[in-house]
């Protein structure tokens, strides 16, 4: 199910309205003498702590999205390799299920190009069925011919067989694997204590000009963090080059 920090100009909007208005609250609170002169000589010992409290959360989160972008793109690379090693091993079977693998393997490989660039949720589910009924198919073919003839050459096909079929699996949990939401909550909660703070500091000294600093710097932040971390909305996305060298050297489709 789709949520917000699906889309990533939403994540940005949102931000920079919370915390721009974060920040006008500390300002308010400040003109209205909320904030003595006692208070003010910790300022900014708070303001340090808070904001370096947030920048390492910010940091964190960052290194959380790009290490599932990295993992993404890795199994990508995985799912290529290892059709193309049982299109190789294919050969191994006879030849009536080898021409039945090679046309699957095929198919199999068009559907996985697909499911990388699609983006729309009902073309989405038409593709794991096809997906999942296409690998029962090429399942079925190499456990029938390993049963008939359990030789070492069949348990090659077999072998690469299950390749194809978990790492379609290890790609799907990548792609589940999101940030949770409670790290985002952590976050926007943080950024909104923090310019509370700046806007109490900027009202008091007088430099209201860098209110809205801090809140747009947060707001491309987060952009940032969710855009990496969405892998169907976001500009940053994993493209299937390795699916699609793969079928150029196996020829046309």
């Amino acid at each position: 199910m789709e949520s917000i920090v699906d889309y990533p100009i939403v994540v940005f909007a949102i931000s920079l309205v919370a915390t721009a208005m974060a920040a006008l609250l500390g300002a308010a609170l400040a003109r209205r003498g909320a904030v003595n002169e006692e208070t003010l000589q910790y300022l900014g010992v708070v303001q340090t702590a808070t904001l370096t409290l947030l920048g390492l959360v910010v940091g964190f989160t960052f290194s959380m999205a790009v290490g599932r972008y990295d993992q993404r793109k890795n199994y990508e690379e995985e799912e290529a390799n290892a059709i193309g090693t049982e299109y190789v091993r294919a050969e191994l079977l006879p030849e009536a299920e080898t021409a039945k693998v090679l046309a699957g393997l095929r198919a199999y490989l068009n559907l996985r190009i697909e499911w990388y660039s699609e983006k729309d949720k009902t073309r989405l589910r038409e593709i794991d069925a096809r997906t999942a009924r296409l690998q029962e198919e090429l399942w079925d073919v190499v456990r029938r011919r390993a049963k008939a003839e359990p030789t070492p050459l069949m348990t090659l096909a077999v072998s690469g067989m299950n390749d194809v079929l978990n790492t379609q699996g290890y790609t799907q949990a990548a792609w589940w694997n999101r940030i949770p939401q409670a790290a985002w909550a952590l976050m926007l909660s943080l950024a909104v204590c923090a310019n509370v703070l700046v806007g109490i500091g900027a009202q008091a000294k007088a430099r209201q000009a860098f209110l809205f600093v801090l809140p747009l710097v947060v707001a491309l932040s987060f952009l940032l963090i969710a855009d990496i971390d969405s892998p169907r909305r976001g500009l940053i996305a994993v493209s299937p080059s390795n699916l699609l060298s793969l079928a150029q050297s196996l020829g046309p489709r």
